[in-house]
């Protein structure tokens, strides 16, 4: 393309030759429909694939798409920076190749990046996915809400647009995995970006889901945990010294009131290790505010 498009929409993709084709002469339909005005580029990236589905992509014959290869399987999340670091446009669409993600609903998130740095499709109980992911967004959904301290409506939603250089700069940040979406939201609420959600309705997905629920599930909560001391150590250090104080300092009380003996050295080890935790978490906070200042600068 002679000029920057306004819009890079990137699709990681995995085995999806079942979907694919279809996926992608939908979107250009869409968007030659709905948005006409809008110049674009799609960059398709495919994750190491194993069943044709980098050959269904270039037999598309779409001008508008471009395709990127791993030689092996490395992740979503790695795809996704792939398709970041090669996108040209002033703004970054993510979406599925899956059709989990409607096009239609496009023009609705766009219409309000001139207000929000980064748009999130927000599925609604309208959605066709499985109880048991609705069970987890809900438990992931509570758990960042009071990590950012506002209201996460849809923390895993991969159908989101946001501006391109607040997506390069956060880039090395994003892990090569399927929590790229947790990753990115607890960024961009912690570097004081706007946030804004918009109501999805997702449709089932064409294909078997990639996603393992007790291996991905288990994986998705200590990579929260570890984003959760990353971005806001003193929401998770505050409630593990106290916890620790008050069960030190109950045992103890237990002991003298009930059981006519000293505290002894478990409650005051246990008491000790509150301040100790804390202490920990003041300097973690302090150490990210100091990162923080070096990278916005």
């Amino acid at each position: 393309m002679n000029e920057q498009p306004f819009l890079s929409i990137i699709m990681p993709m995995y085995n999806e030759a079942e979907a694919i084709a279809s996926v992608l002469a939908h979107l250009t339909a869409v968007l030659a429909r709905e948005l006409p005005q809008v110049t674009y580029e799609v960059l398709v990236v495919d994750d190491g694939s194993s069943d044709g589905s980098a050959e269904s992509v270039s037999g598309c014959g779409l001008t508008a798409v471009r395709l990127y290869q791993h030689p092996y399987n490395i992740g979503n999340g790695a795809a996704v920076k792939t398709g970041i670091r090669h996108a040209e446009g002033e703004y970054i669409l993510l979406m599925d190749a899956d059709g989990q993600h409607k096009p239609e609903d496009i023009p609705r998130l766009l219409e309000h990046i001139d207000r929000y740095d980064m748009v999130v499709g927000a599925r609604t109980g309208e959605s066709e996915t499985a109880v048991h992911r609705d069970i987890a967004n809900f438990i992931y959904n509570t758990f960042a809400s009071y990590v950012c301290g506002r209201k996460i409506e849809d923390l895993t939603s991969g159908f989101r647009v946001i501006r391109a250089d607040i997506a390069k700069s956060l880039v090395y940040m994003l892990p090569n995995t399927f929590s790229y979406p947790t990753t990115m939201t607890l960024a961009v609420v912690r570097s004081g970006y706007s946030l804004a959600y918009v109501p999805i309705v997702a449709p089932k997905r064409v294909g078997k889901s990639k996603i393992k629920l007790l291996r991905d599930g288990s994986r998705f909560f200590m990579i929260l945990f570890k984003i959760a001391t990353l971005f806001s150590p003193l929401k998770i250090f505050v409630p593990a010294s106290i916890f620790t104080f008050l069960l030190g300092f109950g045992y103890g009380l237990f002991k003298v009131i009930f059981l006519n003996t000293r505290y002894g050295p478990t409650s005051a080890l246990l008491m000790t290790m509150a301040g100790l935790i804390f202490l920990i978490g003041l300097v973690s906070e302090q150490i990210t505010y100091l990162r923080y200042d070096k990278t916005q600068s």
